[in-house]
C-alpha cells in the first residue's frame, strides 16, 4: 500500500475466521494504545471504530518530514502498521494462550479522493456497531470516535475539526441515527 502526505485513507482489517479480536474492554484499550504508540506520528485520525472481529480507521497522512522521501515515508507507515498489529497479536496470543496469525491479510488502506465518499465513510464507520446489532444506537458503542463527536466523551484521538467544519453536532446525531437519508444534504 502506498501512502501520500495530506491524503485521506480508510485503513481496515479483520480476523481469521471471524475470531474475536477483542475479548475484554482491556483488549480494546490496549489496541488503541498500540495504534497511538506506533501511528500517531504518521496519521491524524478522523474517525475510528473497533469491532469484535475487525477495525476501521479514517485517517489523514501527516506531512512528510524534510529528511524523508515520499517513498520511504510511505514504507515507514506500512511497516509501523504491521509492527503495531504484530505487537498486539503477540500480546493477545500470550494472554489468551493461542498461536498464529490473528488477522486474515495485510491491512488494507483505500485512498479516499472524493468528498462524498469521505463523508459517507465517516458515518459508515460510526454506524457499524448498530448495523451489526451490537447496540441500539451508535452512541452506545464505547469503542469508536462517535462519542467524541457528540460530546459524550472528550477523547483526544480523533481530529474532529474537518467533520465539525461541515456538520453541527445535532446534524451528526441525526445522520448517525438514520433520521437523515443523506449526510451530503446537511453539509454547511
Amino acid at each position: 500500500m502506498k501512502f501520500f502526505e495530506n491524503q485521506y485513507y480508510h485503513v481496515f482489517n479483520r480476523t481469521n475466521n471471524h475470531e474475536g479480536l477483542f475479548r475484554t474492554k482491556d483488549n480494546y484499550l490496549f489496541f488503541l494504545k498500540k495504534y497511538r504508540y506506533y501511528l500517531d506520528d504518521y496519521f491524524d485520525t478522523i474517525a475510528y471504530c473497533l469491532m469484535p472481529t475487525h477495525f476501521h480507521f479514517l485517517v489523514r497522512v501527516k506531512s512528510i518530514p524534510p529528511d524523508n522521501s515520499s517513498e520511504s515515508y510511505s514504507l515507514k507507515i506500512s511497516n509501523k502498521i504491521a509492527i503495531s498489529l504484530r505487537s498486539y497479536t503477540r500480546a493477545y496470543n500470550i494472554k489468551w494462550e493461542r498461536n498464529g496469525n490473528l488477522f486474515t491479510q495485510k491491512t488494507q488502506a483505500k485512498l479516499i479522493e472524493d468528498e462524498k465518499y469521505f463523508i459517507s465513510l465517516a458515518f459508515y464507520i460510526h454506524q457499524n456497531p448498530e448495523r451489526s446489532q451490537l447496540v441500539d444506537r451508535p452512541e452506545d458503542w464505547e469503542f469508536s470516535s462517535y462519542q467524541d463527536y457528540i460530546n459524550l466523551r472528550n477523547g483526544n484521538l480523533p481530529d474532529k475539526e474537518l467533520i465539525l467544519s461541515k456538520f453541527t453536532v445535532e446534524n451528526i446525531k441525526s445522520i448517525a441515527n438514520k433520521n437523515i437519508e443523506s449526510p451530503h444534504s446537511l453539509i454547511k
